[in-house]
């Protein structure tokens, strides 16, 4: 369903016709994150797990969920195990990563999504772009929102990564870490707070956040 001519596949995103007046509240996101390996996702590692979470606006989701595994065809390392408890018994049966993206598009597409979300998000994304190019296609996806460059907004002296100490910070949901469904749900709510503070900033509509995501890549 998802694949085009010369090999392409897109992420069905409902983002270029949005109206940039559209408020926040009428929007669809889904916010998303991936297990992998290792970090070298360009060379030997490979996808271990996709997890997903619809917000509507400012409402998480938490019974619109997606989660599933890939199988990696390698070894899982004790580093990796013990970071995420993912074991290859796990993955043995899992779909192949191709199939398991496609079954998160579908998720998506099922639900009228508007853009995707993510902390640190450029490397889920690269996750999914290597593991597609793997097999030999090229994916096409609209520009995510950024977590990261939300915060860099609100409070430009903060500068760390991780994911459990803004929540912290924030005072939003934790969630056992490393897991891809349990980190997509603790950034949702870290998203939902960051839009409610954008909102007492005057950041209201689809155009207020496409410019604040530009202005801070």
């Amino acid at each position: 369903m998802f694949i085009f001519s010369k090999k392409r596949i897109k992420c069905p995103l409902h983002y270029d016709s949005v109206p940039l007046n559209r408020k926040v509240e009428e929007l669809t996101f889904v916010v998303f994150d991936t297990e992998t390996t290792g970090f070298r996702v360009g060379a030997e590692d490979r996808m271990l797990e996709i997890g997903a979470v619809k917000v509507s606006g400012y409402e998480v989701k938490e019974n619109i969920t997606f989660q599933t595994f890939s199988n990696p065809h390698r070894l899982i390392s004790q580093e990796i195990i013990q970071l995420t408890g993912i074991q290859s018994k796990d993955v043995e049966l899992a779909p192949e990563a191709m199939d398991a993206i496609q079954d998160f598009f579908t998720y998506i597409e099922g639900n009228t999504v508007n853009c995707t979300v993510g902390h640190y998000v450029s490397f889920d994304e690269l996750v999914l772009k290597n593991e597609l190019k793997r097999e030999g296609f090229q994916l096409q996806m609209a520009p995510s929102l950024d977590t990261l460059d939300l915060i860099g907004f609100l409070s430009p002296s903060y500068d760390m990564r991780d994911l459990e100490r803004y929540a912290q910070l924030f005072g939003t949901r934790l969630y056992p870490r490393h897991r891809a469904l349990n980190d997509a749900l603790m950034t949702a709510y870290l998203f939902v707070e960051l839009l409610e503070l954008l909102r007492d900033r005057e950041v209201k509509t689809w155009g207020d956040l496409i410019q604040i995501s530009r202005s801070r890549g």
